[in-house]
């Protein structure tokens, strides 16, 4: 027996921590967080700390791509503003999210992040796929959709 497609999918607001629940036929129309007002996924990319990026991981409804970087990261530095355009590219249907490694060391570890500029592909609390390295919006773009694609 096959089981109905989702109506709604929750989205962690990465300003509050709060999850919200969005009707799958309104991600397009720029959903908002329903505790403070920030947008959800409007093709920005937004910053997590510890707590939201393991909530994000386990809870959010989308696919997730996290960028794991450092402030001092020549090659961090300047992918992102090529993150930042695949975003935009990729929104609604993927969320994609930076962590500092410098401010959340053990988390970095425990993600097993052993050099930077790392991505990371997150689905349905599970790691899908990663990639090691700076590359520019269209290489982000492709190494989405080919690994959502499987």
């Amino acid at each position: 027996m096959a089981t109905a497609a989702p109506d709604a999918v929750k989205l962690l607001c990465a300003t509050c921590g709060q999850m919200n629940r969005i009707p799958l036929d309104r991600l397009s129309a720029g959903p908002r967080c329903g505790s403070c007002g920030e947008p959800l996924a409007d093709g920005r990319v937004a910053e997590l700390d510890a707590a939201s990026h393991d909530k994000a991981i386990r809870a959010d409804g989308l696919p997730l791509l996290v960028d794991y970087w450092a402030p001092w990261c020549g090659p961090c530095r300047m992918m992102a503003p090529e993150f930042a355009k695949a975003a935009k590219v990729l929104a609604p249907q993927v969320r994609l999210m930076k962590l500092n490694t410098e401010d959340h060391p053990a988390l970095s570890q425990r993600a097993g992040i052993r050099g930077i500029p790392a991505l990371i592909l997150y689905r349905n609390g599970r790691e899908l796929a990663r990639a090691a390295g700076a590359r520019p919006a269209q290489g982000i773009v492709d190494f989405v959709t080919q690994t959502l694609r499987g």
